[in-house]
């Protein structure tokens, strides 16, 4: 886990950063006001069309039936240029609470993917019932999978790819649900 801010290492159980002292509270102030966000797909700049929409919240949809536990939020959204993207999509993240109150911790499993446009950058957060399976570096190659649909402003191709590819990378991290054997009744 990283800063938000200043990207220096973190453990999850960090109070502040240690190097700019940055806390959730201490981001509120610099990201603003939450825009008002449309569950599942957000999108404020007005980029995709009603058919583009539907398509995602049917792909959505689709991956949260193989994976009930999984709360999936898109936004598109022009942030603030005078902080990182990742403070604001940090921020944007836990005042949220897209997984809603009663998952919180590691019951939170919750995956947010933000786009600026404008910016040209994007994120996959994930909860933190999701943080220790969904690195990084797992999660940085479904961005640049979309990377050349965004380049061409194709802006629902590279969420649905990114959608697509998070199917089996979900896969590799489920755990089978166990069913109580039969009694001897």
């Amino acid at each position: 886990m990283q800063c938000p801010f200043c990207q220096t290492p973190l453990s999850a159980a960090a109070p502040e950063c240690p190097s700019c002292r940055l806390t959730f509270p201490r981001t509120m102030p610099m990201a603003g006001a939450l825009p008002r966000l449309e569950p599942e797909v957000a999108d404020t700049t007005g980029l995709l069309t009603p058919a583009d929409r539907e398509k995602l919240r049917r792909s959505i949809a689709r991956l949260q039936r193989r994976f009930p536990q999984l709360v999936l939020q898109i936004v598109i959204h022009v942030f603030p240029p005078e902080h990182p993207f990742s403070m604001h999509v940090f921020a944007m993240f836990n005042a949220a609470n897209f997984a809603g109150g009663l998952r919180r911790g590691r019951d939170n499993h919750a995956l947010l993917l933000a786009l600026d446009p404008v910016r040209g950058e994007a994120a996959i957060i994930p909860g933190y019932g999701l943080e220790e399976f969904l690195e990084t570096a797992a999660l940085d190659p479904l961005l640049h999978l979309a990377a050349p649909h965004w380049q061409a402003t194709r802006w629902a191709d590279g969420l649905l790819g990114i959608l697509d590819a998070l199917d089996p990378l979900l896969e590799s991290i489920a755990i089978p649900e166990t069913t109580p054997a039969p009694s001897d009744l």
